[in-house]
């Protein structure tokens, strides 16, 4: 099997952009990392996809596009096109096989077996001239599984790319998003895998409800504040954690209501100290503690979040930022999903039983073609 140039685009639960990046890879163990870049999305498209969530909440069937749904689909779609276009007129020597299409998830209910991410898969290819592989998660639940996560395989990938030094297994990689997910990789085996608690999104909606800003930059605000242990321990007494995993979360299925009589900088601190010990306390899901934790996504860049991380496993294991390890904190989803696309055109397993809870290892995707 030889190598294929891919494209992967995600516009995650932090509905700030478009982040895209290129993988070569036979989607396997071969991982070639290429150029990336990350488009914003305005700030009133933003709102746009915000008010969507609620009406989202209304879907019965996921095909269904109520409300304005269904104009917001084909916008975000052409929007994922201009980004192609312009990262192409970038990097024009770049030479793509395929596109790897996340769209932005609008709606997450495992417990009904359902997912849905918006964004045209068809359109896309049509619009770009290359083939795209979309549509990911669906089959998962097909299957019995949390449609989430799905970058682990592309982890395990990564943790064996690790160069002698970095090489620490067992090997912990934390997402912070707007949802904080966690990928153990086992010396050998399968990764396991699962959401671990909430990461940027309760801070950028205390931020934004509180100021003329959409999120804390580089915990400024948070550093004015201090954590207030009765609210963190109200927030790590929720049912989820106590749940077995494989596990995902939506995005509302945590909310302000405990931070609301705090002051601003002390609800933004406090939520900093819950999406850490959240991530930590998922060691007790684990069969043993990581050696190395890589950190990557935009939480990575809240001094507070990695600061409280690194005083949590401070003993028994390592906290670095995936840029300190040669990898990009910034790229990794969207090169996940360039990764994946690969592995779904091979017909490869893109989830586990260890990472979804699927009933065995399957593939997915839809592919459209120009």
């Amino acid at each position: 099997m030889g190598l294929k140039c891919a494209i992967g685009l995600m516009s995650g639960t932090s509905m700030d952009g478009i982040d895209i990046a290129v993988v070569e890879t036979d989607g396997e163990q071969i991982v070639r990392r290429g150029s990336s870049g990350f488009f914003a999305y305005d700030a009133t498209f933003r709102q746009r996809i915000e008010r969507a969530l609620e009406v989202a909440r209304t879907i019965k069937d996921r095909d269904e596009r109520p409300g304005d749904l269904a104009d917001l689909e084909r916008e975000i779609t052409v929007h994922h096109a201009d980004a192609v276009r312009a990262f192409l007129a970038a990097y024009p020597a770049l030479r793509p096989d395929l596109i790897g299409f996340h769209g932005q998830t609008v709606f997450h209910a495992p417990d009904r077996g359902m997912t849905v991410q918006i964004g045209d898969g068809e359109l896309l290819a049509l619009e770009t001239g290359l083939p795209v592989v979309w549509d990911m998660r669906a089959n998962d639940m097909r299957h019995g599984g949390q449609g989430a996560p799905l970058v682990p395989a592309y982890h395990a990938a990564l943790a064996a790319s690790l160069d002698d030094e970095n090489r620490m297994m067992p090997v912990c990689f934390v997402n912070i998003g707007g949802i904080s997910n966690i990928t153990f990789v086992p010396q050998e085996g399968d990764p396991i895998a699962f959401d671990s608690g909430p990461g940027n999104a309760l801070i950028d909606q205390w931020i934004g409800l509180h100021t003329n800003m959409s999120f804390d930059a580089d915990g400024r605000i948070a550093g004015q504040g201090m954590v207030v242990e009765e609210v963190v321990s109200e927030y790590l007494g929720s049912t989820f954690f106590t749940k077995p995993a494989p596990k995902s979360l939506d995005r509302n299925d945590f909310d302000l209501i405990h931070v609301k009589d705090l002051a601003v900088a002390d609800g933004a601190r406090t939520l900093a100290a819950v999406s850490a010990r959240a991530i930590h306390a998922s060691v007790r899901l684990l069969p043993e503690e990581p050696r190395l934790w890589i950190v990557a996504g935009g939480g990575r860049k809240n001094p507070h979040i990695v600061g409280d991380l690194r005083d949590a496993v401070a003993g028994s294991g390592k906290v670095l930022m995936a840029e300190d390890v040669g990898l990009d904190g910034d790229a990794m989803e969207a090169e996940a999903w360039a990764y994946l696309a690969v592995r779904a055109k091979r017909g490869l397993p893109l989830t586990f039983p260890t990472t979804t809870g699927c009933l065995q290892p399957v593939s997915g995707g839809l592919l459209a073609t120009p």
